[in-house]
């Protein structure tokens, strides 16, 4: 409104109309206010190179479905899901996701993280892999063995379970915390055992090593994918979040019916190729919705796992961390 400032500056402008042109400099101000807000409102993703963020992040979806409310998106890579989570009790991201382990650690760092919602259980995207000349034929044959996995992911509550079904105290093992790349090198030159991993690595593991599943997560893990934010954010912020997950939604819903075309998409961000993904991509889940009962059941009997071994410093509710929508 520059017009109406140089106007209310001249001395020669009659009474009525500098009281005119003062009311449309104070009706503007609060509409410019508004709408700066509006422009300045963001939404601060956190993704990993493999997964349905990564493609909502490749299509634009996020970007048109949020712009209509005065949102705009910033996107933030992570390795995996445990510094993913650290960067959002930080505040350094506003939403992401995480396998079932970490949000466990999280949330015992900090009652900020809430869980928003989850894609249904795959517990065939992850396994604990041997050389397939390996003298270990059961659970059981890994005592005394050790194992290389990502402390504090998905799988190091696999290890867990597995073991425990075994009989094998977790302390029977020795545990080797590598990242996935630093594990499936150890794995590949005969410096560990064995290897508890994820989806893709697991089937990239698979192939170019020609190593042999042990267990995999079936009847041991759900392993499940979590979509969490902080309370203030989520609170502050429904409109937004409805639209992330009717963002992922559609998302899941194209890729669960256009594997390959994802393999293709996926395989050079991820350094994987596009049919070792398509394996991977095959034993995913698709279908976000908010947690039930029986998946809150499921995240408290990891953190009382967890606990048990000493590796929280104290008991955690999981229902406490779960976000209610609409409320």
């Amino acid at each position: 409104m520059p017009a109406v400032a140089r106007a209310l500056s001249r001395p020669d402008l009659p009474r009525r109309w500098r009281l005119l042109a003062l009311l449309a400099l104070l009706l503007f101000l609060p509409l410019a206010a508004r709408g700066q807000e509006a422009q300045d409102k963001v939404v601060r993703v956190g993704y990993q190179k493999y997964g349905t963020l990564v493609l909502l992040k490749g299509k634009g979806l996020l970007e048109r479905t949020l712009k209509p409310l005065g949102y705009r998106v910033e996107w933030a890579e992570f390795p995996s899901g445990p510094p993913l989570l650290e960067a959002l009790n930080a505040g350094a991201i506003d939403f992401g996701s995480a396998g079932e382990a970490p949000p466990i650690f999280a949330q015992a760092a900090s009652p900020r993280l809430v869980y928003v919602a989850n894609e249904p259980p795959a517990p065939q995207g992850e396994a604990i892999l041997v050389a397939k000349d390996s003298p270990i034929r059961t659970l059981a044959d890994l005592k005394g063995k050790t194992i290389a996995f990502n402390k504090g992911s998905n799988v190091h509550y696999l290890v867990v379970r597995a073991l425990e079904q075994a009989g094998v105290p977790y302390e029977a093992v020795k545990t080797a915390f590598l990242a996935p790349a630093d594990a499936g090198a150890a794995f590949s030159r005969g410096a560990v055992d064995a290897w508890a991993i994820w989806d893709p690595y697991l089937a990239s593991g698979e192939r170019s090593t020609g190593a042999r599943t042990l267990a995999s997560a079936e009847g041991l893990a759900p392993n499940r994918q979590f979509y969490l934010s902080r309370r203030e954010f989520a609170d502050a912020n429904r409109k937004a979040i409805d639209a992330l997950l009717q963002a992922i939604g559609e998302i899941d819903a194209w890729a669960k019916v256009n594997t390959d075309a994802v393999a293709a998409e996926l395989a050079p961000s991820v350094g994987i190729p596009a049919p070792i993904l398509t394996v991977a991509l095959k034993r995913l889940s698709y279908g976000v919705q908010p947690l039930d009962a029986q998946t809150v059941a499921d995240q408290q009997r990891v953190a009382d796992a967890f606990h048990r071994l000493g590796l929280l410093p104290k008991p955690l509710t999981v229902a406490d961390a779960v976000w209610k929508p609409g409320s």
